[in-house]
């Protein structure tokens, strides 16, 4: 059996790239809300008033709940917890 090596968990999941990158960034996006969230200390109360959703929406980020969020909701919840987003585009491989 021939062993396949892949950049991430996504590209050996899934074909399609569009899809790929999407979850990618919505991966990303969520890890950096949840580091956030775990460095200022806040229950999962509090980071749902201060980000605007409600606690179970805080639940399923904390527990990885990828298919849960979209990236505008995730753009919104980052804005709110005060963190600037940087997007760099290149030529795929």
């Amino acid at each position: 059996m021939k062993r396949e090596r892949f950049e991430s968990v996504w590209d050996a999941i899934e074909d399609d790239p569009a899809v790929r990158e999407d979850l990618k960034l919505r991966s990303l996006l969520m890890s950096e809300i949840e580091d956030h969230i775990k460095r200022e200390g806040w229950t999962q109360a509090e980071a749902a008033k201060r980000l605007g959703v409600t606690q179970p929406r805080i639940s399923n980020l904390m527990r990885g709940k990828i298919n849960a969020f979209g990236l505008d909701m995730l753009v919104k919840m980052a804005t709110a917890a005060g963190l600037r987003i940087t997007l760099r585009v290149k030529k795929a491989a």
